[in-house]
This record gives C-alpha cells, sequence and structure tokens, in this order.
C-alpha cells in the first residue's frame, strides 16, 4: 500500500513529486534543498545555514511520515564542493544518534536554486503492532 506523505512544515514540492512516499514501513524521502517552508525561499547564510535548514527539512518530513530523523537508514548527500565535508559531518552528529544510517555524499555541479547542497534518503517507519 502506497501513501504520499506531505506537511506545510517542510517546503512544497517545486515540481510533479511528493515530498514522500510510504510504502508499508518504508519512507522514500524526495531530497530537500535549503527552502524555508513558510517563503520557499533559500535560506540567507551560507553553506552551514543552509545544511541546517535542509536537516530541519528533512526532520519535518519524517515526523509528518510517522517516524523521526534517527529512523533513516539511508542518506544521499549532494554537495557541489566536496570542500563542505566536514561541515555537512558536524551538522549531521547534531541531528543523528548512533547507530547512524548507511550514506552516500557526492560532489555534483549545480543543485536546484543554486543551492550548495541537498540530501534525500529512506526511512523505516517503527511498526505500529
Amino acid at each position: 500500500m502506497k501513501s504520499i506523505i506531505s506537511t506545510d512544515k517542510a517546503p512544497s514540492a517545486i515540481g510533479p513529486y511528493s515530498q514522500a512516499v510510504k510504502v508499508n514501513n518504508t519512507v522514500y524521502l524526495s531530497g530537500q534543498i535549503p527552502l524555508v517552508p513558510e517563503t520557499m525561499e533559500v535560506i540567507a547564510g551560507g553553506f552551514a545555514e543552509q545544511a541546517e535548514q535542509v536537516f530541519k527539512n528533512l526532520v519535518a518530513v519524517c515526523e509528518a511520515a510517522g517516524g523521526g530523523i534517527n529512523d533513516m537508514v539511508k542518506v544521499n548527500i549532494f554537495l557541489t564542493d566536496l570542500g563542505n565535508f566536514a561541515t555537512v559531518n558536524e551538522i549531521m552528529s547534531r541531528y543523528f544518534v548512533q547507530p547512524y544510517p548507511a550514506r552516500a555524499a557526492i560532489q555534483v555541479s549545480k543543485l536546484p536554486k543554486d543551492v550548495e547542497i541537498e540530501i534525500d534518503g529512506v526511512m523505516e517507519v517503527p511498526s505500529v503492532d
């Protein structure tokens, strides 16, 4: 059974996709960029502020799906500069506790709205049996 996850606490989709799709206990989260949900504008500041906003957006979608960010089992991080890798690690460590999810960090040439970071992932929502 497939259900669409949507929340106004995260940026609305800016294309033909859903914020997340839940199939059974697995939630597939679309990529989040550093948009402020209330304004749909990129957060002011540099890379650290952008990364922080992306994690806040992920938290909102995870909670809307019935879980939390620590229920994520796979995270894909897209960066326009791998030089920001240490900053991502520092910010990510404030949102996740061990055991950490599997992760990939990939440098890309460009992201939507010229942001510096995008993150997507997969979450396993705890059973409510």
